[in-house]
């Protein structure tokens, strides 16, 4: 059986989140397992746990997902920042 693609969702514009110290701006992309209602993991936690929130941090073109890093009852909402080229690594950058 082949899978078809599933129907694109429209972005929409979404309330003002804060990182790096200012207000970004923010859009609502759900992916389409969201549309369908499902969860990421099985048991909803885990640590990049994508969400339907994207923001354009200050001074980038570029807009970024929003993830969640969630365990237990408590999560961080954080975007992956810049590559460092000295260690090649994403630092994280939190959002509020």
């Amino acid at each position: 059986m082949r899978r078809t693609a599933p129907e694109r969702v429209p972005v929409t514009p979404g309330e003002e989140l804060s990182a790096m110290g200012a207000t970004v701006p923010t859009v609502s992309a759900p992916l389409w397992w969201q549309v369908q209602g499902l969860s990421f993991t099985p048991s909803g936690y885990g640590r990049r746990i994508p969400t339907s929130k994207m923001i354009q941090l200050p001074g980038s073109p570029r807009w970024r997902r929003v993830y969640v890093c969630i365990f237990s009852n408590a999560g961080t909402a954080y975007v992956d920042g810049p590559r460092d080229p000295a260690t090649g690594k994403r630092p994280w950058i939190v959002v509020s």
